[in-house]
C-alpha cells in the first residue's frame, strides 16, 4: 500500500490562522485597526533559532534549539516576512499595467532555489514545491491589495517602490528559506509537522499583527512544507 505523504490539512491551518485574525479584528473594535504587516527584516530565522537556543527548557525540549518547533518556526517566520514584500511588489506594479503573474520571473526563482537546494543539501523537488506555494501566496497578497485599491482609490499607494530593490530582498529571503528547508527534513516529514507548523504560524501571525489577507496568504505559503523531502 502506498504511504500517504504527511501533508498538513491546509483547511485546518487556514481556519486556525483566520480564526486568530478574526479575533484580533473583533478585539480591535469598530474604531480599531489591525497593524499592517511588519516590513521585511533580516533577523526572522536567526531570532527564532536564538530564542530556542536560550530556552529554559533545554535544547532538545519541544521549544529547544533542536526541537521540531525550532526547525519549523523559521519557515513560518520567513514566509510571513516574504509575504510582506507582496505589498511592495503590488505598490510597484499598481497603475503601471504590469501583470501580477510573471511566468518568466517565477521560473527564474524556481530554477535558482532548486540550485541552492542542491548546494545546501535540500531536496530540489521539495524545495521547488514549497516555493511554488510561496509565489502563489505572494500573488494572493498582490491581488487582494489590487482589489482593495480599486474599490477605494484613496487607499492606493502614492509612492512606487523600486521593484528591482524589492526583488533583491526577495532573493535574500529565498536563500534563507532554502537553508531553513535544508535544516528541517526530519521535522517536515514527521507526523507532528502539521500541528507544530500551525502553532508556529499562529504565533508568527500574532507577532506580526497580520490582517486577514496576509493570514490567508500565510496559510497558502505553508501548504507544502510538511511532507518530507
Amino acid at each position: 500500500m502506498r504511504e500517504r505523504p504527511n501533508v498538513p490539512p491546509t483547511g485546518f491551518l487556514r481556519r486556525a490562522l483566520v480564526a486568530g485574525a478574526t479575533a484580533t479584528l473583533l478585539c480591535a473594535g469598530a474604531g480599531g485597526a489591525v497593524a499592517a504587516p511588519a516590513p521585511p527584516t533580516t533577523a526572522a530565522a536567526p531570532a527564532a533559532t536564538a530564542h530556542a537556543a536560550h530556552s529554559p527548557y533545554g535544547a532538545h525540549s519541544p521549544y529547544g534549539a533542536h526541537s521540531p518547533y525550532a526547525q519549523l518556526r523559521p519557515l513560518a517566520a520567513l514566509s510571513a516576512e516574504r509575504l510582506a514584500t507582496g505589498d511592495l511588489v503590488a505598490a510597484a506594479k499598481w497603475g503601471t499595467g504590469t501583470p501580477i503573474d510573471d511566468p518568466a520571473r517565477e521560473q527564474a526563482v524556481l530554477d535558482a532555489v532548486a540550485e541552492q537546494a542542491r548546494q545546501w543539501g535540500a531536496d530540489p523537488e521539495t524545495t521547488v514545491r514549497i516555493f511554488r506555494d510561496q509565489i502563489e501566496a505572494n500573488k494572493v497578497v498582490q491581488r487582494g491589495l489590487f482589489r482593495k485599491w480599486q474599490a477605494d482609490p484613496s487607499q492606493a499607494p502614492t509612492e512606487r517602490p523600486d521593484l528591482g530593490k524589492v526583488r533583491e530582498t526577495i532573493n535574500r529571503l529565498n536563500g534563507e528559506l532554502v537553508r531553513a528547508i535544508a535544516a528541517s527534513p526530519r521535522a517536515r516529514s514527521a507526523p507532528y509537522c502539521g500541528p507544530v507548523l500551525t502553532g508556529a504560524a499562529v504565533l508568527v501571525r500574532q507577532e506580526r499583527h497580520l490582517d486577514t489577507l496576509h493570514t490567508v496568504a500565510l496559510a497558502r505559503a505553508l501548504h507544502s512544507v510538511c511532507g518530507g523531502g
